[in-house]
């Protein structure tokens, strides 16, 4: 249990690290409205977190620990879209299309809504 925890810790820090580092470099480079730091990270991540849920069942490593470290720590630090990303894939997968769209729709009103709640209760 606590190797997990440590596996998890350690991918989440290196994960958030990145994102700090990406967006860094990107907002020097992309300037604009767009943000683009963001949507590159967040695209990265669920790219990265499809690439490891697929080598996952080819690879023993992964099905050990890897996924702790990469997945729910590296992209989990990385970026929570592409957890986001990858639950909807696996619910079309499953047949679940109308839930997959549903929580997509209601994960986004939500959490557009709570972020401005959040910032509205403490202006």
């Amino acid at each position: 249990m606590l190797r997990s925890f440590l596996f998890v810790g350690v991918g989440g820090a290196v994960g958030s690290m990145a994102r700090y580092g990406t967006s860094y470099v990107v907002s020097r480079l992309i300037t604009g409205p767009f943000p683009t730091g963001t949507f590159i990270i967040n695209i990265a991540g669920s790219l990265l977190i499809g690439i490891l849920f697929g080598l996952a069942a080819r690879n023993q490593w992964l099905q050990e620990g890897g996924m702790l470290l990469l997945a729910s720590g590296f992209c989990g630090g990385f970026t929570t879209f592409s957890t986001f990303a990858l639950e909807n894939v696996n619910l079309m997968h499953k047949g679940q299309s109308v839930m997959a769209l549903v929580y997509t729709g209601l994960s986004v009103i939500a959490g557009l809504l709570l972020c401005r709640a959040g910032i509205w209760l403490t202006s």
